[in-house]
């Protein structure tokens, strides 16, 4: 067997066990109702929103992933803002109804962050849940990951498999210094524009300009303009029959993954800020690790997982006794193939604060705000 249809099989196996389920969506959509009504019941947050953001949205996120939540405060028809006091005191007034409602455990309020964060596990699944006030930049840099997913769908799987890895490793916590998950997002994405062929075009082709500087004036105008315009270039660059076509697998694509950070949405904003040159070593000792490995002859699909995925998802690929391979069962996979389409639906709902009435949607097209911004390929 060669290396490449090896590692393929592993590849594999890794995204159908971590690659969320129609259970995974449904439970952090009751998660942001059941906020929603907390949000509801705190008077100084009349009028706010509750607006999931994140990987969650971006379509990035695992069986496991956590959720962020951000509560946008009333505004009229235009964007809300609010200094790091003022985020400081609703997210304090949050965290009272919180614990009058028992709406989570392992409550924690990081006050002093840059941006102020509430922590809690939610009672659905133990789902850890981070809230902010006004996130917009968040919400609107979440979507343009979704809508880049357009261009082609290895980014998912590869943002997938990198985070995994990282787990792995014990590279994937910030408070440690190491990487956090949009930072390993912005990883794939710097190496799928500088592979070759290039897989993505640079991201100021996308969206030119600073897109947080754009998000002023009246909310509706400003997400438009930045999905219409996001969403011609991406058409124009998926239409452009003159370049070339990367065709590599996903496994492929893995063995040539580097890295260089940097957040294309916000110059000169850094969000691998958290990486600490203490910890510099054991990164790049872990990329050295995995290379090694994926071009070594001496493999196999134990040793490919061991470096690849963290213990819960090698329990759940290798047999329960003797430790022995095997392939997840075919029910599983056929379970994880459709829900983010059925999904994307209710992030109108999300938006709106609505039940859904639309069953008989097909649920292909994603709708912010009764704004649709992408449809994806059937």
């Amino acid at each position: 067997m060669s290396t490449h249809s090896t590692l393929d099989i592993v590849v594999n196996d890794i995204l159908r066990v971590v690659t969320p389920v129609q259970e995974d969506w449904e439970i952090r959509f009751a998660i942001i109702n059941d906020l929603r009504s907390i949000v509801e019941s705190v008077e100084s947050l009349r009028g706010a929103t509750v607006e999931p953001f994140g990987s969650f949205v971006s379509n990035l996120f695992t069986r496991w992933g956590d959720l962020d939540i951000s509560i946008e405060l009333s505004n009229g028809l235009h964007i809300s803002s609010a200094g790091k006091k003022q985020k400081q005191t609703f997210l304090g007034d949050v965290l009272k109804a919180l614990r009058m409602k028992g709406g989570g455990s392992n409550l924690q309020f990081i006050s002093n962050a840059r941006v102020p964060i509430l922590k809690f596990k939610s009672y659905r699944q133990g789902v850890s849940c981070d809230i902010s006030i006004n996130n917009l930049p968040g919400q609107m840099k979440s979507k343009i990951l979704l809508w880049i997913n357009k261009i082609d769908g290895r980014f998912r799987h590869m943002v997938l498999l990198v985070k995994e890895w990282a787990k792995a490793h014990k590279i994937n916590n910030s408070k440690a210094g190491t990487f956090n998950s949009y930072s390993l997002s912005l990883l794939v994405i710097f190496y799928f524009q500088t592979c070759i062929p290039a897989i993505f075009p640079p991201l100021k082709d996308i969206y030119p300009g600073n897109m947080v500087d754009d998000l002023i004036g009246v909310r509706s105008d400003a997400e438009n303009l930045i999905a219409q315009t996001c969403d011609a270039n991406i058409n124009r660059f998926i239409s452009n029959r003159a370049r070339s076509i990367n065709r590599k697998s996903v496994a492929e694509l893995f063995v040539e993954f580097i890295g260089k950070v940097e957040d294309p949405f916000e110059q000169p904003q850094n969000t691998a800020r958290s990486v600490s040159a203490g910890q510099l070593k054991k990164i790049t000792e872990a990329f050295a690790r995995t290379h090694d490995l994926l071009t070594s002859t001496n493999q196999n699909q134990i040793s490919l997982l061991s470096n690849m995925a963290p213990a819960h998802v090698i329990r759940c690929i290798t047999r329960p006794y003797g430790g022995g391979y095997f392939h997840p069962t075919q029910p599983q996979v056929q379970r994880a193939i459709r829900p983010q389409l059925q999904s994307q639906r209710h992030f109108q709902n999300v938006s709106q604060g609505t039940s859904s009435n639309s069953s008989s949607s097909k649920g292909h097209t994603l709708v912010h705000r009764g704004q649709q911004i992408w449809r994806p390929k059937s």
